[in-house]
């Protein structure tokens, strides 16, 4: 047996069992994939669990899924994975140029590649923009593109959140694009197409079509995607318990289960949040009134990945962000060397720095996403 009559076996004996896991979990309806020949699948990215969700419309065609790295460096577990489905790495911060030649290699074989083109889950509800490159796969794998849109899976399981919140999710098919329809578009107007299609913001979607979604202590984990508070301008006092965020200046805001605060003051939804914590972390008045050292948080472990994906331990402890460099224990990062950086789940950060490949590890809840969102405002201020 060929390892890929092997793959489409395994899908064929799991696609019951995974439906009806998925469909008790999510309350998911979806449309059916009927394609023809290989496909290149592009859906938005909300979930831990869109590869499965995504899945569910697709009975008849197995799918060969592009899948951070870092699941290659979990022993017995990546073993398995890729003799059941053979995911595609992609080390995030990096080009993806290796990704976008396998992913190539693949479809021109005649087999089925499932993207997520944005590189990462949404943390605030709103589709990010998709990789540029994206168009340019699509229109040279000679294979149908299909554009797929998640629509309420960001509620369900947000990517900050612990647990499952039952409400509804919708997984469908937006457009799919024959080969020769990509032939008569530029690159540039099929990474555009896409976009459109898979583009999905789960504030404007709740004001038109309220749905609600229940759970248990459906605020923890707010503090790992809302890093500074509105009221007092810090980054180290926010806290979930329950249905609620509050802040150690005394502030607090209940997380309803339609996926609001209340009181609706100074922001309604997470995205609301996020627009302005993104700019205020980034000011000139923040960064002075923060001083040399902007914020810290402490136990994490410093590792070097190296191409074969394993690790090796450099270190660790306390992890500082300066206006100019970051420092994990006794390594120090100037923000100028750092050519990219990234975040897996909510507890990896990832820097790609003069070609070596570092991973930062928290030890326990913490907030991530201003230190790359510092960075990504320095790269900013270079271009």
């Amino acid at each position: 047996m060929t390892e890929q009559k092997r793959h489409e076996l395994v899908w064929r004996l799991l696609y019951g069992p995974i439906h009806l896991l998925v469909n008790h979990k999510f309350n998911i309806t979806h449309d059916e994939v009927r394609v023809d020949g290989p496909c290149l699948l592009v859906s938005n990215h909300v979930s831990a669990w869109d590869p499965l969700l995504v899945a569910m419309s697709l009975k008849h065609k197995q799918l060969y899924y592009v899948a951070s790295e870092h699941l290659f460096r979990m022993g017995l577990v990546s073993k398995a994975l890729e003799y059941l489905v053979a995911p595609i790495p992609r080390r995030k911060a990096s080009s993806g140029f290796e990704t976008v030649k396998v992913c190539l290699r693949r479809l021109k074989d005649g087999q089925s590649v499932g993207l997520f083109a944005e590189g990462e889950q949404s943390w605030d509800g709103r589709t990010a923009p998709i990789f540029p490159a994206t168009g340019k796969l699509a229109k040279n794998s000679g294979a149908s593109l299909i554009t797929y849109r998640l629509e309420g899976a960001y509620l369900s399981l947000p990517r900050w959140g612990h647990g499952i919140r039952r409400g509804a999710v919708r997984g469908g098919v937006v457009n799919v694009y024959s080969p020769e329809q990509l032939k008569t578009m530029t690159a540039k107007e099929v990474t555009a197409a896409i976009e459109r299609d898979i583009s999905e913001d789960a504030w404007v979607r709740q004001r038109l079509h309220p749905v609600r979604y229940r759970g248990k202590n459906i605020a923890e984990g707010l503090e790992r995607a809302v890093y500074l508070c509105p009221a007092c301008r810090r980054t180290s006092g926010l806290s979930s318990k329950g249905d609620t965020l509050s802040c150690s200046c005394g502030k607090r805001w209940r997380y309803t289960e339609y996926g609001a605060f209340d009181p609706p003051t100074p922001f309604q939804t997470i995205a609301d949040w996020e627009d302005w914590q993104r700019v205020t972390l980034c000011e000139d008045d923040f960064i002075h009134a923060n001083g040399e050292e902007l914020f810290s948080d402490d136990d994490f472990v410093l590792t070097r990945v190296l191409p074969d994906h394993t690790d090796r331990p450099m270190g660790g402890g306390k992890l500082t962000q300066y206006p100019d460099r970051i420092v994990c224990g006794l390594r120090t990062f100037p923000l100028k060397d750092i050519d990219n950086m990234a975040m897996v789940l909510s507890h990896l950060l990832l820097l790609n720095v003069g070609g070596e490949y570092w991973q930062i590890r928290a030890q326990h809840d913490v907030n991530l996403r201003k230190y790359l969102a510092l960075w990504r405002h320095s790269r900013e201020g270079k271009k």
